[in-house]
């Protein structure tokens, strides 16, 4: 485990091969297991409006996901002085709702280093099939994050940087994470809630079923989940 606390309830490789491993492994629904997907937000102050956003949309991506054999998520977030917090793993959508609607954003700096490495440390103990990052800054060395994010791509995890904003520099950083670990990013703007949610539910979907289940969904749904897709390919 990182040095991250528990939040107890109360309150650059090759893309192609990467993928070709990802079409030939079994995925968790067809090995009756449940996708496990780290969901990290940025909850210091400037992110009070799209973190009362996600609250009324994160049952859309559980919803998602229990359609291709289910989904566990594990909630980090950070905020004010040096707090970085996560919880445990669950499929329970309510129970997450009233952890997520019980935490307030706070004036901070970004910690994205620290999840960065959570998400190495639970990799070390269980299968993480995806990650989702939300947030609008990034005022961290970016050789230090890239270094983490490079050995996350080496363990198979693509990290999902969605970037509310147009800050230039958390862009370059976002778009890097993104490219090391073979995920993808994402800008949303004035239509922010609609792509969130389909975007959540897109991630979900791969992380609980896999490449075959994101391009069934892409399919049916297109959006955000195709643009998703493309940038997987």
């Amino acid at each position: 485990m990182s040095n991250i606390k528990r939040h107890d309830g109360t309150g650059g490789g090759d893309v192609e091969a990467f993928l070709a491993r990802v079409r030939e492994m079994p995925t968790p629904a067809a090995a009756g297991a449940r996708g496990r997907l780290v969901l990290a937000m940025d909850a210091t102050m400037s992110r009070q409006h799209s973190w009362d956003m996600a609250l009324n949309i994160q049952g859309d991506m559980f919803a998602e996901a229990g359609r291709v054999g289910g989904l566990e998520i594990q909630l980090v977030y950070f905020r004010g002085n040096g707090e970085c917090r996560a919880s445990r793993w669950t499929p329970d959508t309510a129970g997450l709702a009233r952890l997520m609607s019980g935490i307030r954003c706070m004036g901070g700096r970004t910690q994205i280093g620290r999840v960065l490495k959570h998400l190495r440390g639970e990799a070390a103990q269980g299968k993480v099939n995806a990650c989702i990052y939300i947030g609008d800054a990034l005022e961290e060395p970016i050789d230090d994050l890239s270094q983490v994010a490079g050995e996350i791509g080496l363990l198979g995890i693509p990290v999902f940087m969605f970037q509310e904003g147009r800050d230039a520099s958390a862009e370059a950083g976002f778009r890097e994470i993104a490219r090391l670990t073979r995920g993808a990013y994402f800008r949303f703007g004035s239509d922010a809630a609609k792509i969130l949610r389909e975007l959540l539910a897109a991630v979900a979907v791969y992380a609980a079923g896999g490449y075959a289940a994101l391009e069934n969904h892409s399919a049916q749904r297109g959006g955000a989940a195709a643009l998703l897709l493309q940038q997987m390919k």
